[in-house]
């Protein structure tokens, strides 16, 4: 296999670059040499280090509701319906989640078993209620009229402890409550592939353009804050209906099957021109305004870098004392 120096700046917290599934997934395919040199330096958003790598090929990966800055790297690798010719590679977050499980998704093992009827009710595991959007917080409290829905999170959370293994604590529910941070055409997590993947029911919100991978008729999806009275009243008739709920359950959760095959021919078309020439895959633009803003960021951002990261603020801290020094 072809050798690829390769590095990784800026990722997460606790990021561990052996789990990373593109690290895991492209291993199978090169091999992968971790180098304080890389020739092709994996980019995240949570950091400013990138800027200390000269003289590579800067591939940005987000998990986050943001875009990627084409002026500042190479390519991009991220959840939004974009075409920028071969910069790009549409991956969203849910597939990183799905990818070990797709072909037992797509076979919808064990989900006819009737005792699938006899669990709980309903969960909700959130810790993050500040900055959400309010419709999440509505939502839980509006169906917990009808029935407890149990909170393993730090958000309202009402079973006494924080939940350790969140998909071994679904799989006991008929119901979850899977409801985005934010809202963006494109932007679909964790969230709703983590229930789909235990046969527990998705009661979705979130991007606008589910319809176009998921079979909107296999999970319940709230419209907008005018419909959750009646997203309630529909949860409350399938809960009410095994034959119903089953019903809904026996439907694909895929707008089409072979969701694997496909991501992985284009994982291969969009990686094997980078990794062939160096050379020949830069893409920055090397002159002009982009330049200058390239160099005008390069000065900002180590400062933000070290407000935001080698002080420890918290989050709302490091916002607001980076705004009010702008």
């Amino acid at each position: 296999m072809k050798t690829i120096r390769i590095n990784f700046a800026d990722f997460w917290p606790e990021f561990d670059y052996k789990s990373f599934f593109l690290y895991r997934y492209l291993s199978a395919h090169y091999n992968l040499e971790i180098s304080d040199k890389p020739d092709y330096l994996f980019c995240s958003c949570f950091g400013y280090r990138h800027w200390q790598y000269k003289d590579c090929i800067k591939i940005f990966f987000t998990g986050e509701n943001i875009s990627p800055d084409f002026n500042l790297f190479d390519y991009g690798i991220g959840f939004h319906h974009l075409s920028l010719g071969d910069r790009y590679l549409r991956f969203p977050l849910w597939l990183t989640y799905a990818w070990d499980h797709l072909d037992a998704m797509e076979q919808k093992i064990d989900a006819l078993q009737p005792n699938l009827c006899a669990r709980k009710f309903c969960n909700f595991i959130y810790s993050n209620s500040q900055w959400a959007i309010p419709l999440r917080a509505k939502f839980f409290h509006e169906l917990s009229k009808y029935k407890k829905v149990d909170s393993g999170g730090r958000a309202f959370n009402n079973i006494g402890f924080l939940v350790p293994d969140k998909i071994e604590f679904i799989k006991d529910y008929k119901f979850t409550i899977a409801i985005e941070n934010s809202v963006s055409p494109g932007y679909t997590t964790e969230k709703i592939i983590e229930p789909m993947m235990i046969n527990s029911l998705p009661i979705y919100y979130g991007d606008p353009c589910i319809g176009k991978e998921f079979n909107t008729r296999s999970f319940v999806l709230i419209k907008d804050e005018q419909s959750i009275q009646e997203t309630i009243e529909q949860i409350i008739a399938l809960d009410n209906d095994d034959t119903a709920y089953l019903d809904k359950l026996r439907e694909n959760w895929f707008l089409q099957r072979g969701v694997k095959e496909r991501y992985s021919r284009e994982i291969a078309a969009f990686f094997d021109p980078i990794f062939q020439d160096k050379g020949e895959a830069r893409r920055i633009i090397d002159f002009g305004f982009s330049m200058r803003y390239r160099k005008d960021m390069s000065r900002v951002t180590p400062w933000a870098n070290t407000l935001l990261v080698e002080k420890g603020y918290g989050l709302r801290d490091r916002i607001h004392k980076l705004f009010s020094r702008l």
